[in-house]
C-alpha cells in the first residue's frame, strides 16, 4: 500500500509538521504499552514497568543504529523469554543473582541472533526465500495476530488494570491467586458489560477515525479511539464512588497516591539490582551451575524468537513496499535485535523484540517514518522519569486498550491472508500447508521441552516449513514452495495488505510477543 510518510520523511524535508511527528510517536507508544510493561508486571521480583519502558527505548535506539534507520520498528519486552526469565528467579535464588541472571540470559539470546546474523551475511536470504515462500510466511503472520486474540477479547471484557473483586474476593489476574477479604471496596471491579461497553467505544472511534476522518484525524484513530474509550471509562469510575455503585469502577487511580513519594519518580533498573553482590544460588548449588541454567532456558527460546523476527519483518516489508531482508539485510536487522534485545534488558531486565502493535500503527496511519520511531524511543525513555504520565498510561483500562487490539491484531492475521491471495490453494500441495500452519497456529500447539518453551507462532511455522518440504520433494519447478508466483505474491502484497474497507484512509495489522 502506499505510505503518506515514507521510512526517510520527516519533518523539513517533508509536508509532515513537528506537532505531527509528535503525535504519530505517541500513538506508537500508546500501541505498544500494554504489552511492555506487562512482562515485568507478570514476572514480579521488583521489576518495574518504567524500567521495561526504558529499556525498551533504549533497545529501540540500538536497533535503528544498526538497521541504519531504515526499518520502522519498535522494540518491546518480548512475551517469549517469560519462562526464562521465571528461571533466573527459581530455586530459592537472592534477588541480585536473579538479577544478574536475567542479564546473563539476554546476553545468551543475543549472541544467538549475533551468530545467525553473521551465517545470514556470508549465505545470503535466498535459502529463507526458499524454505519460507508466501505459502508458508502468509499464514504464519495470520497466525501471529490470530493467537493474540484471545488476549484481545480477555482484555476487552475486564474492568480494573489490575485486579477484579467479587464478594470480597480478590482475584490476581496475573497469578490467578484468590485471596478472601470481606468488605474490600478499595480494589475497583467493572461489571463485564459495562467494561465491554467502553472497550467497544474506543474501538467505534477508532474505527470511525480512520474511515471518515479528514487528515490528522484519520492518522491518529488509536490515539483518539483510547481518549474517548478513558473518557468513557472515567465518567462510569466517577459514578463508582457512590456508596453501592462500587461495580461502576472501571479505571485504578489508586497507583496515583504514590506520586509523592520519590520511588514513584525514578525506575529502579536492572544492572543495579544485578551488581549489588551477595549472589545465592539457591538449589542450583552454585553460581556456575545456575549460570548454566539460565543458557539452557534462554538459548533455545532465542531460535524461537528469530523466527518470529522472520515473520515480523517479512510482513514490515510488504506493507512499506520495501524488502527489509536485502536492504538494510536480514544481518542487520538481527544484529539490532540482538544487541537491542541486550541493551533492553541491561536496563528493564527484559529482553525485546520486534513489536506486531508498532508495525500496525505504521499500516493504519500509513506512516512508516523511522524518525517517528526514534522519537518514540525517546518518548518511551523520558517517560520512565514522569510519574504523572507513566502512571496515567498504567491506569489505561484493560478493556479500553482491548479494544484498539482487536483492530490491531485483526490486521495482522488480514494482512498475512492476504499474502496467500495469489497462491494457488487448488494445488494440494499448497493447501496442505496453509491447512497444517493455520490449525497448529489457532489450535494452540505449543510444546514445551524442560524449561523451554515453543510458542504457536514458531510451531505453527517448524510444522508449516517441513509440511512445505515434504510437498515438493518431486516439484522441480518449485523453489520449495512457488517459485514466480511467490515473489509476484510478496511484492504485490504491498498494494492489498489490509482489507479494502481500510485501504484508502488508513490500514492497520499487528503481534506480539
Amino acid at each position: 500500500m502506499e505510505m503518506i510518510y515514507g521510512v526517510k520523511d520527516r519533518p523539513g524535508n517533508s509536508s509532515m509538521k513537528v506537532g505531527q511527528m509528535f503525535l504519530f510517536s505517541l500513538q506508537q507508544l500508546l500501541a505498544i504499552l500494554a504489552a511492555t510493561i506487562a512482562v515485568p508486571m507478570i514476572i514480579k521480583n521488583g521489576m518495574q514497568p518504567s524500567a521495561a519502558l526504558f529499556g525498551a527505548g533504549v533497545g529501540t535506539i540500538v536497533y535503528l543504529l544498526f538497521t541504519r534507520f531504515k526499518s520502522p520498528v519498535f522494540l518491546g519486552s518480548s512475551f517469549a523469554f517469560l519462562g526464562s526469565m521465571g528461571a533466573a528467579f527459581a530455586g530459592g535464588v537472592s534477588m541480585s543473582l536473579g538479577y544478574l541472571g536475567l542479564l546473563i540470559g539476554a546476553v545468551f539470546a543475543g549472541i544467538v541472533y549475533v551468530i545467525i546474523a553473521v551465517v545470514v551475511k556470508f549465505a545470503g536470504v535466498k535459502w529463507i526465500d526458499k524454505i519460507m515462500p508466501a505459502v508458508v510466511i502468509g499464514p504464519t503472520v495470520a497466525i501471529i495476530g490470530l493467537s493474540l486474540a484471545g488476549n484481545a477479547i480477555g482484555d476487552l471484557m475486564s474492568g480494573s488494570a489490575m485486579h477484579d473483586i467479587i464478594d470480597g474476593t480478590i482475584i490476581d489476574i496475573v497469578d490467578k491467586v484468590e485471596t478472601i477479604v470481606p468488605n474490600v471496596v478499595s480494589v475497583p471491579y467493572a461489571n463485564t458489560f459495562i467494561a465491554l461497553f467502553c472497550g467497544l467505544v474506543t474501538l467505534g472511534v477508532t474505527i470511525v477515525c480512520s474511515v471518515y476522518g479528514k487528515k490528522m484525524t484519520k492518522m491518529i484513530p488509536f490515539i483518539l479511539g483510547i481518549l474517548a474509550g478513558y473518557a468513557v471509562a472515567a465518567i462510569f469510575t466517577g459514578f463508582s464512588y457512590i456508596e453501592g455503585a462500587e461495580m461502576l469502577r472501571v479505571i485504578d487511580f489508586t497507583p496515583f497516591e504514590t506520586l509523592g513519594t520519590p520511588e514513584a519518580w525514578y525506575p529502579d533498573f536492572a544492572f543495579i539490582e544485578a551488581f549489588k553482590g551477595g549472589y545465592v544460588a539457591g538449589k542450583n548449588g552454585s553460581v556456575g551451575a545456575y549460570i548454566g541454567t539460565i543458557a539452557v532456558a534462554y538459548i533455545p527460546v532465542a531460535f524461537v524468537v528469530f523466527a518470529e523476527h522472520l515473520a515480523d519483518h517479512k510482513n514490515i516489508s510488504s506493507i512499506i513496499e520495501h524488502d527489509l531482508l536485502k536492504d538494510p539485510g536480514l544481518h542487520r536487522t538481527l544484529l539490532g535485535d540482538g544487541v537491542g534485545s541486550i541493551a533492553g534488558a541491561f536496563f528493564g531486565g527484559c529482553p525485546n523484540t520486534t513489536y506486531g502493535e508498532s508495525v500496525g500503527c505504521v499500516a493504519i496511519s500509513r506512516n512508516a517514518s523511522v524518525i517517528t520511531i526514534f522519537v518514540t524511543a525517546c518518548m518511551a525513555i523520558l517517560s520512565a522519569f514522569i510519574a504523572p504520565f507513566t502512571l496515567f498510561l498504567a491506569s489505561i483500562p484493560k478493556c479500553v486498550m482491548g479494544g484498539v487490539c482487536i483492530a490491531l491484531y485483526g490486521f495482522i492475521a488480514v494482512s498475512g491472508l492476504k499474502m496467500i491471495q495469489k497462491v494457488d490453494l487448488n494445488e494440494n500441495r499448497n493447501l496442505f500447508t496453509v491447512c497444517v500452519i493455520l490449525i497448529a497456529g489457532v489450535g494452540g500447539m505449543v510444546l514445551t521441552i524442560g524449561k523451554v518453551t515453543i510458542t504457536s507462532v514458531a510451531c505453527a511455522l517448524i510444522l508449516g516449513i517441513l509440511t512445505n518440504l515434504l510437498v515438493n520433494i518431486k516439484n522441480k519447478k518449485s523453489d520449495v514452495g512457488e517459485t514466480s508466483e511467490t515473489n509476484e505474491t510478496v511484492n504485490a502484497v504491498a498494494d492489498e495488505t489490509v482489507p479494502d474497507t481500510v485501504t484508502e484512509p488508513a490500514s492497520a495489522e499487528d503481534k506480539t510477543e
